[in-house]
């Protein structure tokens, strides 16, 4: 199907513009001033002029549950979810059943993915057998003619070493690793929450800052004697932005991910003992979340990425302290920092595109993030006039656990363009 789109603004080159946009009978994108066709000439004719034609949006962090887990999330619902919010690319972690330690584990996921998923897919391998942080590490050379990172998400590496031969083998391979960083010696059993006031108030065990920047200050070490490409997911308190910041002023390959639940929220939020505001990491401290929205702001952080992590209303409707860890976002994200960060100026409509398409196209050596003229459309449209409330009801993803329920938010997605094929459109 062939469909052109006119008079639309259009983010091309990273300056937003009027301009035209066609994608043609084998699914090619065209971006100009003015494309001279008529209805006669393709399938369909939009008139864009009130919305937003935009590079589709990469997330580095999703969790997609399958195989394994298919009771909270599947391949199939979970990139529908991904392109009803605008997402063309993501990035699946492995914490799976089995776990991708292997090629052979690998290949189960690499199938389903292949028969289900509506957008790219791009899975990760595990950095430890059974994906369990200590033990042994996978064959990083045989994987790595499969996938282009390896990632033991939801886990830290907990010793030096394994880290350090992590890191040797993944450089081998010229591959990234890809960090949680959480040093479970710092962590009390049962803790749920920041080790802050509101753990005070409630009188649970928090979980400590330390246990996260401590991790990353270790590995930033490694990755500088090392020489690998490094990538921390989901920083979330002060120290771990000035860890960062100082490691990419000596030179260090380092880049870092923040989740828009850290950018616009804080252990403050917290109104009641509810497992939607339950996380990992948690919730911090308002310095936190303002050292992270300067992150974002002076090219510190360099992804917005929404570790969507989807449970069944089961799981997570048992408070705090008893509810899983994890809370959805893909149908969010955008809506969610557009209106909140772009609106309110704390960053520009460009930089935001950066923060969640081009940067992470350019660090891990995808495709996408910008609009290229004759290659396959890659795009996201969205009204960013029309404002609407925040209801897990309407989610195509089976996980429904949002703390950012009933919030208004600007900037709908009408339609999603992957490979040339519109996977979403709804109110267009």
């Amino acid at each position: 199907m062939s469909f052109l789109m006119q008079n639309g603004e259009v983010l091309y080159r990273g300056k937003v513009r009027k301009m035209d946009v066609l994608v043609d009978d084998l699914g090619r994108v065209t971006a100009a001033d003015q494309i001279d066709l008529t209805a006669e000439d393709v399938d369909e004719v939009i008139d864009a002029s009130s919305l937003l034609i935009a590079p589709g949006l990469i997330d580095p962090h999703v969790h997609l549950r399958e195989p394994g887990f298919e009771y909270k999330e599947t391949i199939a619902s979970g990139t529908a979810a991904a392109a009803k919010g605008g997402y063309t690319t993501i990035m699946a972690m492995p914490n799976l059943n089995p776990v991708p330690d292997s090629l052979e584990h690998l290949k189960v996921q690499q199938d389903r993915i292949r028969y289900n998923a509506k957008i790219q897919v791009i899975p990760y391998a595990a950095i430890t057998q059974g994906q369990k942080g200590v033990g042994e590490l996978v064959d990083f050379d045989a994987l790595a003619s499969e996938v282009i990172a390896f990632s033991d998400d939801g886990k830290g590496v907990q010793e030096e070493a394994m880290m350090r031969q992590a890191m040797l083998a993944a450089k081998r391979n010229n591959c990234l690793i890809v960090a949680h960083c959480e040093d479970e010696s710092l962590i009390a059993k049962g803790a749920c929450i920041h080790a802050g006031r509101k753990a005070e108030e409630l009188g649970f065990t928090g979980i400590s800052s330390a246990s996260e920047y401590q991790q990353i200050e270790r590995d930033l070490r490694l990755a500088e004697e090392t020489g690998c490409q490094y990538h921390i997911c989901h920083i979330s308190c002060k120290e771990s932005v000035a860890l960062v910041r100082q490691a990419k002023q000596r030179g260090v390959q380092v880049s870092c991910e923040v989740t828009p639940h850290h950018l616009l929220l804080c252990e403050d939020d917290i109104s009641a003992d509810d497992g939607r505001f339950k996380m990992n990491p948690p919730l911090r401290t308002k310095a936190d979340q303002e050292a992270l929205i300067a992150g974002i702001q002076d090219g510190t952080i360099d992804m917005i990425a929404t570790d969507h992590a989807p449970h069944s209303a089961e799981e997570k409707a048992k408070a705090l302290q008893g509810s899983a860890m994890g809370i959805v976002g893909l149908e969010t994200a955008f809506e969610l920092i557009y209106t909140y960060l772009v609106r309110t100026g704390k960053i520009t409509l460009e930089k935001c595109f950066e923060l969640m398409s081009f940067n992470c196209a350019d660090i891990f050596g995808i495709e996408g993030g910008e609009i290229i003229n004759f290659e396959k459309a890659n795009l996201a449209v969205f009204n960013l006039n029309q404002r609407e409330k925040i209801n897990p009801k309407t989610f195509v993803s089976q996980g429904k656990s949002t703390p950012f329920e009933g919030w208004w938010a600007m900037g709908r997605c009408v339609m999603t363009v992957a490979d040339g094929q519109i996977v979403y459109r709804e109110g267009l």
